[in-house]
Parts: C-alpha cells; sequence; structure tokens
C-alpha cells in the first residue's frame, strides 16, 4: 500500500481513532494524542503494515490498542495478574450523565468490547478481532457489559433520587 492511501485511510479515520486512543488510555487526553501519533508513526514507517484495505479501521483500532497498552504499560499502569479485575464500585456521587465515568466503572473488557459496538458502529466480530480475543468471548463481555452498565446507570439514578 503507498504513502497517499496510507493518509487517506488515517483521514477518512482520525476522528474515531482519536475517540479510540482517548478510550484506551483512560480518557486523557494528552496520553491519547501521544498513543495516536506514535500508532500514525508506526504505520507510516512500515512497521505495521495492512493486508486487507476492507479492514482498515480494524486494522488501525489493534495498532492503537497495543500502543496504548505499550505506554500504560511504560509508565507503570498497567494492572497485575494477581490484582482484582471486578470492576470499582462508584465511591464517590456519579452523575448519571457523565458516561465516561460510569463506562470507567466497567471492566476492561466488557468496556473495550461495548464502547467498540456504541461508539464506533464495529461489530461484536470486529471488536473480537481487534482484542484478539474470539468471538463467543467477546459476545460475552458484551452482553455482561451491557447488564452492568445498566446496573451502574440505575445505582447512580438511585443516589441521585435519595441523595446517599
Amino acid at each position: 500500500m503507498n504513502r497517499s492511501q496510507l493518509d487517506h485511510i488515517l483521514k477518512a479515520h482520525h476522528r474515531d481513532a482519536y475517540l479510540w486512543a482517548r478510550q484506551c488510555c483512560s480518557f486523557e487526553d494528552e496520553l491519547a494524542k501521544d498513543v495516536l501519533q506514535q500508532s500514525y508513526l508506526k504505520i507510516l514507517e512500515g512497521q505495521a503494515k495492512l493486508k486487507d484495505a476492507s479492514k482498515a479501521k480494524t486494522w488501525l483500532f489493534s495498532i492503537i490498542r497495543y500502543t496504548a497498552i505499550d505506554e500504560l504499560r511504560k509508565a507503570g499502569r498497567v494492572i497485575p495478574l494477581l490484582d482484582s479485575y471486578d470492576p470499582v464500585e462508584p465511591t464517590e456521587e456519579v452523575d448519571e450523565t457523565d458516561y465516561e465515568a460510569i463506562i470507567k466503572l466497567l471492566p476492561d473488557m466488557q468496556r473495550e468490547v461495548i464502547l467498540m459496538v456504541f461508539y464506533h458502529q464495529m461489530t461484536i466480530a470486529q471488536s473480537a478481532e481487534i482484542l484478539q480475543i474470539g468471538l463467543g468471548t467477546a459476545r460475552t463481555h458484551y452482553e455482561r457489559g451491557k447488564k452492568k452498565l445498566k446496573e451502574l446507570i440505575t445505582k447512580v439514578q438511585l443516589q441521585q433520587e435519595y441523595g446517599k
């Protein structure tokens, strides 16, 4: 694939790529910009090669995700295997319209699948490909994520309604 084709793909998906980078970086704008820039450099320097142009967005999201993981690991912000992967319960009051805060409460895999499907209009199969997991596993994370998200939104609404 030549440089102009890559430029076209990157420009066509730039907005979604930035939003995905931001989501992969726990909604930190500066880190997301750095990750996106590093991802673009990998692509333009030929470190990552697109084999099937019909899967450009999936390919781009995969590069961004793994670049973000590398950056978080370098910063020492990756959860060790011994730590809990259970979602964090809201300890402070969260506004029901603050969806970023609510989504952050989901476990990582559920959050990533939900974000890809709802915010980036991807299929569960595309999400599975990006996350390098089986389709059945992605479906499970999707269903559990929807259920947990509904519980969290209800809990936040009840807290606001009853002032607790």
